[in-house]
């Protein structure tokens, strides 16, 4: 991909401006035009990796997903290609939108854009093409989605047909109940799980913010745009810690082929005006995954996003993925919307979060624990509250990070008696410098698991309960050379230990850097672990302060402990 020289004047930190994201969804545009069928309606990416729908549906997933690329980008050329498109596509081409079907998602992505471009695009075709799109879209008013991100489905859907006059009481009731029924999964500082339970992942803001602040926005609706505004930027000053100095995103959750998709709640913010980062702080954290991916294989020699991480990468998918998958990243082009005069465009860059200081960040709705170091732009992830309604390795891992991938081998883990499932995780709250989780595993035996950080140091805490005596305990660490794992109580060597009437509690130190100078000091250096009684664990840190746990059955305490 061909992108202007960088601008360190300006982008001080990324060289990356306006012209390179100009540039890169050019180029994103033009490798997919020749993948295109005659009549542009289908867009039939190459790969190996059909999804659970089948090829008509790839092919309409592939023209729905760059669609909107073009609509943020507004080029009339592309336009024209995606305006043939879709009178052919609704004039019998497209699959219909039926309950839980994949063209319900893509409905999404192609009102949109129509909504998007209405002068440039909608209100220049003619009245058959506009009466047939309005009808082939209308099913997604009522076809059923699945109970998550894909309420909002029906809710873009709608906007963009109410806003054009069609159907305007089934719009209005879709866009409605869609609203209503994400009210249930909002759990407060800016924070929704993806359905019912404690699904926390980036839908939070390529999905659960984004569609429902946009519809707002472009409905001039004050009221929802106060109500999903403060929810986005209460969300921004959280979700800005969640990338690191070199721009990459934590590795956690599904979809993650999506990779720059990121980016969108950043822009989202400075678009509607609700955020509480400073505009050359936004553009950095957005460029910076930008750049991440571009550098780093996520587009192929013919230009076209793969599907994986960096490059092509199984581990992510889902048996939703197809070939054109990877372009929902099409929404982290949302910045385009903003005028060139804008300040997130002429700001000039200023450092994240993580390049501004160390932090242990406590986010109270997911439970979850950040861990930032400033000498090596790590973020660390400690997952005491996020669970998948099914089994994913993105989700039931104890840690994820800026750097490591979850391993095969189960990393960051409990293993009892070989079995290293966790299930019905339960927080049990997070603090200064630390967070705490309850868990099911080896066939239902319950760990109460604490972590405290401080730098890049760790102290895993385990208790175990429901375990025959005798049972095997296994921790396991980081999945990189670049990390370290040492028993500190309870632990042999090879960090496994036994249950036994009296020994329930296993203590390891743990830590994850590619800076030289912290890994220099030894890692028992950085904190000593004592056991007062059987039941709680003392934590000196060297250079800090003292904490003492205290773990029962069904609650944990952390305290400050004055000698």
């Amino acid at each position: 991909m061909r992108l202007p020289p960088p601008d360190h004047a300006l982008s001080p930190l990324t060289g990356y401006t306006r012209a390179h994201w100009e540039a890169a969804a050019d180029a994103l545009l033009a490798a997919v035009t020749p993948y295109a069928t005659e009549d542009h309606a289908l867009y039939h990416l190459p790969g190996d990796h059909e999804s659970w729908s089948g090829r008509l549906s790839d092919g309409l997933e592939g023209y729905a997903r760059t669609f909107l690329l073009a609509a943020f980008r507004r080029d009339e050329t592309a336009l024209e290609r995606y305006a043939d498109g879709l009178a052919a596509g609704v004039s019998g081409v497209w699959p219909r939108i039926e309950d839980r079907g994949q063209p319900l998602v893509e409905a999404a992505s192609i009102a949109l854009a129509l909504r998007l471009t209405r002068p440039l695009l909608w209100d220049r075709l003619d009245d058959a093409v506009r009466r047939r799109a309005a009808d082939w879209l209308g099913d997604a008013l009522t076809a059923q989605p699945w109970p998550c991100n894909w309420e909002l489905f029906p809710v873009t859907v709608g906007g963009f047909l109410e806003s054009v006059g069609h159907a305007p009481e089934a719009s209005r009731a879709a866009i409605d109940r869609g609203l209503e029924r994400i009210e249930a999964w909002y759990v407060g500082d800016g924070w929704y799980s993806d359905g019912p339970g404690r699904a926390f992942d980036y839908y939070n803001g390529w999905a659960m913010h984004l569609y429902p602040v946009l519809h707002a926005w472009l409905a001039k609706d004050q009221d929802l745009l106060s109500l999903y505004g403060d929810r986005l930027e209460a969300h921004l000053a959280s979700y800005a810690r969640l990338f690191g100095g070199d721009g990459a995103p934590l590795r956690q959750g599904r979809s993650l082929t999506y990779r720059f998709a990121t980016a969108a709640p950043l822009w989202l913010g400075a678009l509607t005006g609700r955020t509480p980062l400073p505009p050359g702080e936004t553009r950095r954290l957005a460029s910076g995954a930008l750049k991440h991916f571009l550098e780093r294989g996520a587009v192929d020699p013919h230009g076209l996003l793969t599907l994986g991480w960096h490059g092509p990468d199984p581990s992510v998918l889902q048996g939703y993925s197809g070939p054109a998958s990877p372009y929902w990243a099409s929404k982290g082009f949302l910045g385009l919307l903003l005028p060139p005069d804008h300040e997130v465009w002429t700001a000039r860059e200023e450092p994240g979060p993580t390049e501004r200081e160390d932090a242990a960040t406590p986010l109270t709705a997911p439970n979850w624990l950040l861990q930032s170091t400033r000498s090596d732009g790590l973020v660390r992830l400690h997952n005491h509250g996020s669970e998948d309604a099914r089994y994913d390795p993105h989700y039931t891992r104890l840690a994820y990070s800026t750097l490591t991938a979850p391993s095969p081998s189960y990393d960051n883990s409990v293993i009892l008696d070989g079995d290293p499932t966790r299930t019905g995780i339960e927080p049990l709250g997070v603090g200064d410098g630390w967070a705490a989780s309850r868990h099911t595993a080896g066939g239902g035996a319950r760990v109460t698991s604490v972590v405290l950080v401080r730098g890049a140091s760790e102290v895993r805490i385990h208790r175990v309960t429901g375990a025959p005596p005798g049972t095997p305990v296994r921790v396991t660490g980081w999945p990189t050379e670049n990390a370290e794992l040492l028993p500190a109580l309870g632990l042999d060597d090879s960090l496994t230990g036994h249950i036994t009437d009296d020994t329930m509690l296993f203590v390891a130190l743990a830590r994850l850097t590619v800076d030289p100078a912290t890994r220099s000091e030894p890692l028992d250096k950085t904190a000593s672990v004592r056991r007062p009684t059987p039941n709680e664990i003392d934590v000196h840190w060297q250079d800090g302060p003292a904490w003492r746990v205290t773990l029962s059955r069904d609650t944990v305490e952390v305290t400050p402990l004055v000698d």
